[in-house]
This record gives C-alpha cells, structure tokens and sequence, in this order.
C-alpha cells in the first residue's frame, strides 16, 4: 500500500505524520530537525512513500537537499496555499494537526509544488545580504550623530570617506567626548571596510556570469541587480510566460472581484522583498539619472504624466522584471529603440 508524508518543521523538532492510501495515520512522531534524522524514519523498508511534503521556509532548502540526495520522494509546497488548505478545517492549530494535515494533502494530490534553489543560487543570495553591513555602518553614523548633537557638535552633510574625518575635528578639544567616539569610529570603519571587501566580490561574481552580463546591458541595471535577479529566478524555465514574473514578485495589483464589484488595489508584496526593492531602485534610476533615452523610458514616462511618478516606477520595475526574463531565455541583450527590440511581453 502507498503512503504519503507530511512534515511539519521548527528550528529544533520536526512533526512527522505518514498516513496510507486510505487516510489512516500509521505513524506519527517528533525528530530532530536534521536530514540524517528524517531520513531514519522515512527510509522504513515496511513503508512505500509515493511523496513527502514539506513547507517552504528557512530550513526547507537544506531539508529538502538532504532527503533527496537521499532518494526520497520529496516535495516543497507553497506556505500561502498550504495555509489556506489548512485553516478553514483545524480548530486548534499545532505542529501535529500540522503535519497531519500536509499528509493529507500529499495523498489527495492537492498542494502546490516550489522549485527549491540551486546552491549557487543560495551561496549568491547570502553573498548579496552584504547590504546589511552598508545599512549598520550608517545607523552608526545616524548614533553618533545624534550623540553629539546632545553637545551641540553638528556633523553636517559630509559624504562617506570624510566623516571621521569630521567626527574627530569636532571633538578633539573635549578628551571624554574623543574617548567615546574611538571605539564607535572603529567599529563604523570596520563595516564598511567589510562592505568594500564584498562589494567587490559582488561585482566580480556578476561580472564572470554570462548571464548577468547580458542583463546589465539593460540601463539602471548594475552588478547588483543582475545578481539579484539570477539568484532569484534561478532557473527561467518553470515561467512559462515572461509576464508571470512580475506576479511571482510581487509587482501586480492585488484584484478583488465579486459579482459587478470590481476593485483593483495596491501590488501583491509576494514574492522577494529584496528583489522588489532593487528592481524598484533600478526603474527610478533609469528615469531619475538616465540621459540616453531608449523606448522603455518613454514607456515609463508617458505613464508618470498620466498617473504619477510613484504608480511609473511601480510598473517599470515590473516591466524591467519581464524584460530580463525574456532577454535571459533568448540569450539577448538589450535593446535600445522600438524596432529592434520587437515586440516584447508587457
């Protein structure tokens, strides 16, 4: 008889629930949360899982490596679908009626099947979260400046190379306030020299990608954009329309229909915030700062005179997200007029 698993995970335990054919609960059980663990208790030879399922989620990926490396049937579903499956039929929520529940939806056949990353694709992404260095050197920066306001020592506009600089020649006459900054400065210097350090290896790593370079020919995009969007997609393939990336990020207005009412509100926000938010950046740059024009601008431009600018980088960041895709799956570069680019998915 076929069985069929559900896996409901946490940072130390994992759920496991293997039910048959028929809807019977054979097992349940708690294990710790490591491949090895779950691959002991799914590899029972008096089983015959036909799938596995488990949510994705932060330990997903390497779950999901490590039990497929091992031959197991296995699959990763989507959180939002397996949320609304489960809801309306618990009335306690708990890691078991979890994990029941995932079981059940792997024998019916109803879930949603994600594409778990490649680990190229995992190493790029925590390679991009150099940012976060960026983002804490300047919340120190924004500290310090507020320390010393408190002494009435105003920093001012100062670019990034010259504030300590600054920082020192406002308090050097005062040896409590010089011994404070010291350590503050340290720290701020060693982030952004780190910062520098993996921005370099940013740049370096989209320059050696075939397809990252073909994408930065796209204007406003740049090394981080490009990586972003590769380690993001991963493989273009399971779009089966350039159109449905700019749904699966989150750049589509959320449509809510019932009988003649008809609302169509702000975007959806699924998907990679941080994609979102660079190819945002991106499509603000190519209107803010580029001078050559191209037909994507102007495509931009006449929708900021009739709806905004805001509502323009909106849907040219969308329309960058498509764009890329399909210069990806044909191997193209950008182009710059009308004509040559053909006509391309809006």
């Amino acid at each position: 008889m076929q069985h069929y698993a559900g896996l409901d995970v946490s940072v130390k335990e994992t759920s496991v629930c293997i039910v048959d054919a028929s809807g019977r609960t054979c097992q349940e059980k708690k294990v710790v949360s490591h491949p090895e663990d779950l691959v002991t208790i799914l590899s029972n030879p008096a089983l015959s899982l036909e799938r596995i399922g488990l949510e994705a989620g932060p330990m997903s990926q390497w779950l999901f490596d490590g039990l497929a490396k091992a031959g197991l049937p296995v699959f990763c579903i989507e959180t939002r679908h397996t949320k609304g499956f489960l809801k309306p039929s618990q009335t306690n929520k708990s890691d078991r009626n979890d994990a029941r529940g995932i079981a059940h939806m792997m024998r019916v056949g109803l879930f949603k099947n994600v594409h778990v990353k490649t680990l190229t694709s995992q190493k790029r992404r925590a390679l991009l979260t150099v940012s976060l260095l960026q983002e804490k050197a300047i919340a120190l920066e924004n500290d310090m400046r507020g320390l010393l306001r408190n002494f009435g020592l105003k920093v001012g506009v100062v670019s990034a190379g010259t504030f300590e600089e600054k920082v020192r020649e406002l308090v050097e006459a005062d040896a409590d306030l010089l011994e404070i900054m010291e350590p503050l400065l340290a720290g701020r210097r060693k982030l952004r020299e780190e910062f520098a350090k993996l921005d370099k290896k940013v740049v370096h790593e989209a320059k050696r990608d075939q397809v990252c370079k073909r994408l930065m020919t796209v204007p406003g995009v740049g090394p981080v954009v490009s990586l972003a969007y590769v380690a993001t997609i991963d493989i273009p393939s399971p779009f089966h329309n350039s159109r449905s990336v700019g749904a699966a990020l989150g750049l589509t207005p959320v449509l809510n229909q019932s009988g003649e009412s008809k609302r169509i509100g702000h975007i959806s926000l699924c998907g990679d915030a941080m994609m979102r938010s660079l190819l945002y950046e991106a499509a603000q740059t190519m209107l803010t700062r580029l001078v050559k024009w191209c037909w994507l601008k102007a495509w931009a431009m006449n929708i900021a005179r009739r709806h905004g600018r805001k509502k323009a980088n909106v849907a040219l960041a969308r329309r960058l997200a498509v764009v890329m895709h399909r210069m990806w799956v044909d191997g193209t570069e950008f182009r710059w007029t009308r004509e040559a680019a053909g006509p391309m998915p809006v």
